[in-house]
């Protein structure tokens, strides 16, 4: 008989003393084991009914809700042994074991505790719905990295606690992430600033921006490019750290469009016309919807006609019914101008040109 197998048997014959001696300690290990798992039983549950009545993370309540329903059944297992191990005091093989296990278990929880945490925060900071950002496009890849990150520290805690020497091991991964942080420096960027985007919101899906000189609305956020449609129907592509870079004017946030509008009357029109010219222009903006008189101011007089600049705020948002605003302030000044006997002979959007001396 080896040594090894007698080492066996000496364990067993002393099973029964040991259990005697701690049967006290071992019952009340087991209660409090039970009681653990009890409660981690029933704040998973709860986590499972929050998470399920809030998925898109609006609450916090709701981010710790899906934290607790990761929590798995091997764990509290774990858990469970080690505690009754810890009042029981088996023997020291068996309870090596178990601290082995528990240390094992704890790791991997505690790895996936932390990705469910934090893709729960970066979906409760973007709060819209994950089809219709970049969240929905990088939610794969954010999972995919988090996790690599978090169970590498795992395996790591772990094989430190096993008394393996990972000075070598970290310094590896060290040199590797940096040599594929540069290798797709690019890329990262790219994804960096679409975070960035999701989590400052200087714009989001849907919102009309001008940036140079385009202007379009946003139809999609993703990983390394903003698609968004210009005015004219075309699609502009922007890198999301070019983009970035630029001021950005989100026309969707403005309170009210500002325009302008400058038109002339016939000069030969009497001087005491003038203050019905702004009672006019004045009369075909207030009839419009959501639109305000700032000014109408006369600017000056020459090449056969008086210059007016009209002024408004428009509340709407849609750049189309903008324009039809701006139409219809437009139609309605020529039609009150034309009652009242006076003749429209110039209108734009931009000033007259200087008259000639």
């Amino acid at each position: 008989m080896t040594a090894a197998m007698r080492d066996r048997l000496d364990d067993w014959r002393s099973f029964p003393a040991w259990l005697e001696a701690n049967s006290e300690a071992l019952l009340l290990g087991i209660a409090v084991a039970a009681g653990l798992v009890a409660v981690m039983l029933v704040l998973r549950h709860i986590g499972e009914r929050v998470s399920t009545a809030d998925p898109a993370m609006h609450s916090w309540r709701a981010v710790v809700g899906r934290v607790l329903a990761k929590t798995s059944i091997a764990f509290m297992i774990f858990a469970a042994l080690d505690i009754v191990a810890t009042y029981a005091n088996p023997p020291a093989r068996l309870a090596r074991l178990i601290d082995i296990a528990f240390i094992i278990a704890f790791a991997l929880q505690a790895a996936v505790w932390g990705r469910e945490l934090i893709l729960g925060v970066i979906g409760h900071r973007v709060g819209d719905a994950p089809g219709e950002t970049a969240l929905g496009n990088a939610a794969g890849v954010i999972r995919v990295l988090v996790s690599i990150a978090l169970f590498a520290l795992a395996i790591i805690f772990i094989l430190d606690n096993l008394g393996v020497n990972v000075t070598a091991l970290v310094a590896g991964l060290g040199i590797g992430g940096i040599a594929i942080g540069l290798a797709a420096q690019g890329i990262f960027s790219d994804l960096f600033a679409a975070l960035a985007i999701l989590f400052d919101k200087p714009f989001k899906r849907g919102d009309t921006i001008r940036y140079d000189t385009s202007t379009g609305t946003v139809e999609r956020i993703g990983l390394k490019t903003t698609r968004l449609r210009s005015l004219t129907g075309e699609q502009l592509i922007m890198a999301n750290t070019k983009l970035l870079e630029r001021e950005i004017h989100n026309l969707a946030q403005a309170k009210a469009r500002r325009m302008t509008l400058h038109f002339s009357v016939h000069s030969e029109s009497p001087a005491a016309d003038l203050p019905r010219i702004e009672a006019v222009a004045a009369a075909a903006v207030d009839e419009q919807k959501g639109c305000k008189l700032v000014r109408c101011a006369l600017t000056g007089v020459g090449s056969g006609a008086i210059s007016h600049e009209l002024v408004y705020d428009d509340a709407a948002r849609d750049n189309n019914r903008i324009a039809l605003n701006r139409s219809d302030v437009l139609r309605g000044l020529i039609e009150r101008l034309a009652a009242d006997g006076l003749e429209l002979v110039r209108a734009s959007d931009l000033p007259a040109p200087p008259a000639p001396f």
